[in-house]
C-alpha cells in the first residue's frame, strides 16, 4: 500500500513541476514579443479532471489550450466562453472536453 500512495504522490509533484515548466516557458515567450505584437492574453481556468492538467482561454480572440495530462498541447479557436465554462464545470471535463470542444471547433498549432 505505501509504494502505492508513495507513486501516486511522486506523479503529482511530477505534473505539477511540468505544469510550473509550462507556464513559465509561456510567461518567457511572451515576455519577449513586443506589446504591440502580443497576443491577447490567456487566463487560466481551474480544472479537476484526470485527462486535463490545466485550461488557459482568451476572451478576446475566443483561444483556448487545453494542456493533457501526457503531456499533449492542443490549442483552438472559435470557442465560446460558454463552452469552456461549461468544460471546466462539467462532472467530467475530459468527456465534455471529447464530446463538445475537440470536435466541433479547430484546432490550431500550439
Amino acid at each position: 500500500m505505501k509504494k502505492i500512495s508513495i507513486f501516486h504522490k511522486l506523479r503529482r509533484t511530477l505534473r505539477a513541476l511540468i505544469r510550473d515548466r509550462r507556464d513559465a516557458r509561456a510567461a518567457a515567450t511572451s515576455a519577449i514579443v513586443s506589446r504591440s505584437e502580443q497576443k491577447s492574453q490567456m487566463t487560466p481556468l481551474p480544472v479537476n479532471s484526470k485527462m486535463i492538467d490545466a485550461v488557459y482561454f482568451s476572451q478576446q480572440d475566443g483561444r483556448l489550450r487545453v494542456c493533457l495530462a501526457n503531456g499533449e498541447e492542443r490549442m483552438f479557436e472559435g470557442v465560446a466562453e460558454a463552452q469552456v465554462i461549461a468544460m471546466v464545470t462539467a462532472e467530467s471535463p475530459g468527456q465534455y472536453y471529447i464530446e463538445n470542444v475537440r470536435t466541433r471547433f479547430k484546432r490550431i498549432a500550439a
